[in-house]
């Protein structure tokens, strides 16, 4: 029974040693002088000292702001690779995830994967990165398949635009 309570007393003497380490101002340390001020956790947005941890916290972006897509693009990029399986969807980041699969027509097997970045319908909005099971595909065969996304998100954009 004694050596339990040793053993006790060592771990809470421990714990407490512990908590006594960290009671300290984490803010007192300054930052490296090689940082630029917007990278120094000591500073707040407007470069005055943080008076304590807490103020760390204040300023924090809106976790529920979500990036906006072009509907069109992410639409016409589903059609277009239809004949591929998505395996993932993040209609939240824009992008989707195609397994491998056979073009209708083709003997070769590829696997696509599209990231719209903006809600702009244009060139710049779309990537696409398109991969066989012997490697990477030519330029040449990407930027056809993004042309042919392009091509039919304006042709569903025009189609809305007539509703």
């Amino acid at each position: 029974m004694t050596f339990q309570r040793v053993i006790r007393t060592a771990a809470a003497m421990g714990l407490l040693g512990l908590l006594a380490a960290c009671s300290g101002n984490p803010l007192d340390n300054p930052a490296p002088s090689n940082l630029p001020d917007e990278f120094n956790p000591a500073l707040d947005e407007d470069g005055n000292e943080r008076e304590t941890i807490w103020d760390l916290f204040v300023g924090v972006d809106n976790p529920n702001t979500t990036l906006e897509v072009n509907r069109y693009l992410w639409q016409a990029s589903l059609n277009v690779l239809n004949f591929l399986p998505i395996e993932r969807v993040d209609p939240f980041s824009g992008i989707i995830v195609f397994g491998y699969g056979t073009p209708p027509g083709g003997s070769r097997s590829y696997r696509a994967t599209v990231y719209v970045t903006d809600p702009a319908l244009d060139a710049r909005s779309l990537k696409v990165s398109l991969v066989s099971r012997s490697g990477p595909v030519d330029a040449d065969t990407v930027r056809a398949i993004e042309d042919a996304i392009l091509s039919h998100a304006r042709q569903i954009r025009i189609a809305h635009s007539a509703l």
